[in-house]
Parts: structure tokens; C-alpha cells; sequence
């Protein structure tokens, strides 16, 4: 009996457990959308920037914008890691830390200065716990990040790559691909690489033709002001929207992850009550059997008698 109880207590635990799993599910799933419209919603306008900044580069031979050099030498990098505030979510944040960390660990072996901007409570935790205080963090607001967050990490670091103190920045975050999957993305945000300019043909875009007549009209274009001036406007709004771009598109991510996370763990919760159910059967069908035997062979006994 004490057995029985044990079982049943057990599953009582492991459907309470479930029915966690499950409301945490259905939250995500609810939450998906918006944050995967959201990131939809931006990417347009980080290929439109990419598009007139790589008009404008090709246009101009000025090479004075700060944030157009590329410093003959890497003396400090800057890695910014998006992840999240909470756990449950799969390898969502594990992977990103880890891709960052043995990058960091890359950089200091080559004897490269490396600082940290965390945005999550998990990879402040995560690089805190291994003596490496982040230059910028922030908690709370990973599945809904502000306009004010963006603004302070790309401060710091145009700031810091236009007065020469950063050489590099990479921004490491988790892509979301669709409402399932997510792709680890490792983006060198500065030095700008050319390639990364260049936005391919989207045929259900509505500026789809722009890559074929780019070759060709491209040298019509003229700058009001110069393409000078237009670049200095241009690439501090690069680096604003591709930092916010990440940060949408990592809180879509998120959400995906754990969605997904959190229907495997029902799911397996639902198998184990199912194979602990079975387990009560077969042991109470034998406490049963047991007992209907010692009755039967009592009342044998007394029959004798």
C-alpha cells in the first residue's frame, strides 16, 4: 500500500508539473507573434539603411568617417551579448554565452583587450560567475527591449570606435528563423564589412528590382548635402538599427525557444504519467490479487476447521 501511495503521489507531482509546462507554452505561444512581427517589422528598415549606406559608400571616396576605419590593429573588442532574463528555454541562452565566452577567451589569448555589454539577466549571471564584470548590462527587459537601451549601447559604442578605445564589436544573438527554430548569429557590427552590405533580391519585397537597376543608375545619384555629410548622418543610424534589430529578433528567438522547450517538457511529462499510471495499475491489480488470495485461503482454512 505505502507503494501505491508512493506512485500516486508521484503523478499527482508530475501533473502539477504539467500543468506549469503547459501554461508556460501556451504564454509563449501567445507572445510569439507580437515579438515575431515586431522583429518582421524592423528587418526592412535595417536592409533599407544597409542599401543607402552601400550607395553612399560607393559614392563617396571620403575615408575620414570614424566609423568607416578600420584600425590597422585589433588592441580591444567589444562583444555584445544578447540573451535572456529567464531560464526554460532550451540551449537559448547556454549557446549564445558559450559562442561569446570562447570568443572572449580567443581575444585574450592574442592578447586583446575584451569588453562586454550583456542585455539578459542570464549572461550577466553567466560571465559574473566567471570574474568577468560586463562594461554594460541590463535586466528585465529581454523579451521587450526599449528604445532607451538601444540608444545607451550604441552611444558607448560609436563613442568608443570613433576615439579609437574599440578596434572590433560583435553582437552574438540567437536569430529567429520562425516560430520554431533559431539560428545562432555572430554579426561583426564594426568594421563595417562590405559584403555585409549587400541585402539579396527578396521577389515578395516591393524593392525587389533594386539590385537590377543598382548598377546601372547607381552613378546618377547626387548628395544634398555631400555624401560626406549624408554619411555621417547614415552611420550612427546603422549601428542603432542593427543593435535594435538584434535585440527584437533575439526577444522573438526567445520566445520561440521556449515555447518549444516547454511543449517537449509537457510532452515528456505526459509520457511519464502515462508509464507511472501503468506501474499503479499492474502494483494495485497485484495488491488486489494478494489480497483475494489470503481471503480465499482464510476461508479455506476455517472450512477445514
Amino acid at each position: 500500500m505505502s507503494n501505491l501511495r508512493a506512485i500516486a503521489k508521484r503523478i499527482s507531482s508530475v501533473r502539477a508539473t504539467m500543468q506549469i509546462t503547459r501554461t508556460m507554452e501556451m504564454v509563449s505561444t501567445a507572445k510569439i507573434r507580437k515579438a515575431l512581427e515586431r522583429s518582421e517589422e524592423a528587418a526592412p528598415y535595417k536592409d533599407a539603411i544597409k542599401r543607402m549606406l552601400s550607395n553612399v559608400v560607393d559614392a563617396t571616396l571620403d575615408t575620414s568617417q570614424p566609423l568607416l576605419v578600420v584600425h590597422k590593429e585589433v588592441h580591444a573588442a567589444l562583444l555584445i551579448v544578447i540573451a535572456s532574463d529567464r531560464g526554460l528555454a532550451g540551449g537559448f541562452n547556454v549557446a549564445v554565452q558559450r559562442r561569446a565566452h570562447n570568443e572572449a577567451e580567443k581575444l585574450h589569448k592574442q592578447g586583446i583587450e575584451t569588453r562586454i555589454i550583456t542585455c539578459g539577466r542570464k549572461p550577466t549571471e553567466f560571465f559574473g560567475a566567471r570574474g568577468i564584470k560586463p562594461v554594460m548590462s541590463f535586466i528585465g527587459i529581454s523579451s521587450e527591449p526599449t528604445t532607451d537601451q538601444v540608444d545607451h549601447i550604441s552611444s558607448y559604442v560609436i563613442d568608443g570606435y570613433s576615439s579609437g578605445a574599440i578596434d572590433k564589436v560583435i553582437i552574438y544573438y540567437q536569430h529567429a528563423k520562425n516560430r520554431v527554430d533559431q539560428q545562432l548569429v555572430a554579426e561583426q557590427l564594426l568594421p563595417i564589412e562590405t559584403e555585409n552590405l549587400f541585402v539579396p533580391n527578396d521577389p515578395r519585397h516591393p524593392e525587389a528590382l533594386y539590385e537590377i537597376t543598382r548598377t546601372k543608375y547607381e552613378k546618377l545619384f547626387e548628395f544634398d548635402p555631400s555624401a560626406s555629410a549624408v554619411l555621417g548622418y547614415l552611420m550612427p543610424a546603422y549601428v542603432r538599427t542593427v543593435i535594435l534589430h538584434a535585440l527584437l529578433d533575439s526577444a522573438a528567438a526567445e520566445h520561440g525557444a521556449r515555447r518549444r522547450a516547454m511543449k517537449s517538457a509537457t510532452d515528456n511529462a505526459q509520457d511519464v504519467i502515462t508509464r507511472l499510471s501503468r506501474t499503479y495499475n499492474r502494483v494495485r491489480q497485484g495488491s488486489i490479487t494478494t489480497e483475494l488470495n489470503e481471503i480465499i485461503g482464510g476461508a479455506a482454512a476455517l472450512e477445514d476447521k
